[in-house]
């Protein structure tokens, strides 16, 4: 794919939609174009966060991992972000992304990103919107896991 087509693909992104040409295919440029295998580790956690990485094709999962082992925490797909936390944060990976499925992605630098969101209000703004939806759909799992944990407890004590 060249940059045209990267730009192009950009454009339909709604969070770079907003973005004029010129721009979109300077990000394409700067940009790099990765595969990933069913399976393949495409971040681990405590790595340096570098750079964000926009699903183009294919799904992504989340993987948490505990003494009995892991578990999926979510998934992305086409067109989402994910490492945008980290870069914005300025703190390493926190958890393991791999591919579910073929997954093409294209890799934005820490810097070209964070020079992007500066320069784009819009862009940020999206950008904001989007990891506000993330802590709220967050918060309302927490929750419900919670009150599923006190249930369990209460129902091994015995007490209704």
């Amino acid at each position: 794919m060249n940059v045209d087509d990267e730009a192009a693909v950009l454009s339909r992104v709604p969070t770079f939609a907003k973005c004029d040409p010129a721009r979109l295919k300077l990000l394409a440029f700067t940009s790099r174009a990765l595969r990933f295998a069913p399976g393949e580790v495409i971040i681990r956690a405590g790595e340096p966060s570098d750079s964000t990485l926009l699903i183009l094709e294919g799904t992504v999962e989340f993987v948490g991992e505990t003494t009995g082992g892991e578990f999926i925490i979510n998934t992305a797909g086409a067109h989402q972000m994910i490492g945008e936390m980290g870069v914005i944060m300025n703190v390493p990976r926190t958890l393991m992304v791999r591919a579910r499925d073929d997954v093409r992605v294209l890799r934005i630098s820490a810097q070209v990103f964070l020079k992007l969101l500066s320069e784009n209000p819009e862009v940020a703004l999206d950008m904001m919107r989007t990891l506000c939806e993330r802590l709220h759909a967050t918060t309302q799992r927490l929750t419900k896991t919670q009150a599923a944990l006190v249930d369990a407890g209460a129902a091994a004590r015995g007490t209704p």
